[in-house]
């Protein structure tokens, strides 16, 4: 599949998404500043988030009372204030990310959001995890025919089939699908990277991570099990704050993340035995049989007189053993590679 003229699937490097999320802190200075570093960084992506704190909840319907959780004490209604993105901002930072490379897309979070991101001609959409079982927002997504990429955290395997069913048979042709967990942060215990291969073959697709864990180690290893597509939480600087910077890397991190994952796509390559080219080169630093005395003719081969050592011009040590105990033909001086030429 492509988003614009970016190729993501298994043969393809790792498409890495910059999630921008709430952490312009409200301010559009702050947000196209994002945009910014990540470009430079080397993104492939960023994702914004489109909703109201009134397309999310009413409220009081909720204040959060998980003592663990980064928002504890919050009421929904307020929180969600505080990280949306203005609307009326999706139309710069969009134009901001184009301007420098990226490819910008959004999380609709209602019908609503659909309508204003097909203004704003985006090229792809996202599902977050408590939305993956909105099939009424799942089918309006389906309808636009455009790729899909969604996390499929605190869902059942029952639940992330029929989500799946849901947007293929409603018009999504290519669905990339996220493992995830939906903690904020995410412990690497609770990260379960070994799904991504089952999620793989359980639904045909390409499939990556939506990392919510701490630094890139998690991300980077995901790759080696076939995660295509990496997104991350992406802040200036984790000190100036904000609803999920606790949890986000900086551009530094960010970076790293786009090299080592190429790298570690990169590095997986084939199933291989055998001399490669790249390694012909090396092939003289094997060890080999070498006379390290003077040895005149009739001389025994000893541990003294002959040893395994490198370079690899002589016989392969496998002979070694065999020459013990045997009488020299020849005189052969010290640093000679022993051959059968030598020897006969």
């Amino acid at each position: 599949m492509f988003i614009n003229n970016f190729p993501i699937g298994n043969n393809h490097k790792p498409f890495i998404i910059a999630e921008m999320s709430g952490n312009h802190n409200q301010s559009l200075e702050r947000a196209l500043e994002i945009v910014d570093a990540a470009a430079e960084a080397g993104a492939h992506a960023l994702k914004l988030q489109t909703y109201t704190a009134d397309t999310m909840t009413i409220r009081g319907a909720l204040t959060i009372e998980d003592k663990e959780s980064l928002w504890h004490g919050e009421e929904l209604h307020t929180l969600y204030q505080k990280a949306y993105t203005p609307w009326e901002w999706h139309r710069p930072i969009f134009e901001r990310a184009t301007e420098k490379g990226l490819i910008a897309f959004s999380t609709p979070f209602d019908a609503s959001a659909v309508d204003f991101l097909e203004e704003l001609n985006v090229l792809a959409y996202k599902i977050a995890s408590f939305e993956n079982n909105d099939l009424p927002l799942l089918k309006k997504v389906a309808a636009t025919g455009k790729p899909v990429i969604m996390s499929t955290g605190v869902a059942t395997l029952g639940m992330i089939e029929e989500a799946v069913n849901t947007l293929r048979t409603h018009g999504c042709k290519d669905l990339v699908l996220l493992k995830c967990t939906s903690t904020y942060p995410a412990t690497p215990e609770s990260t379960n990277l070994i799904t991504i291969p089952h999620l793989a073959k359980m639904f045909n697709c390409t499939v990556g991570l939506s990392d919510h864990t701490m630094g890139i180690g998690a991300a980077i290893a995901s790759v080696a099990l076939g995660a295509r597509v990496v997104e991350k939480h992406f802040t200036l600087r984790r000190a100036d704050g904000g609803v999920d910077s606790t949890f986000s890397i900086e551009p530094e991190e960010l970076k790293a993340l786009v090299i080592e994952s190429e790298r570690a796509f990169l590095a997986l390559g084939k199933v291989q035995y055998g001399v490669q080219n790249a390694e012909k080169n090396s092939l003289k630093y094997k060890r080999s049989v070498y006379a390290v005395k003077d040895i005149i003719v009739g001389d025994i081969f000893t541990y003294e007189n002959i040893r395994v050592i490198r370079p690899g011009d002589g016989l392969p040590p496998k002979y070694y053993e065999i020459l013990l105990g045997k009488a020299s033909h020849k005189l052969i001086k010290a640093g000679t590679p022993l051959s059968f030429d030598i020897l006969l």
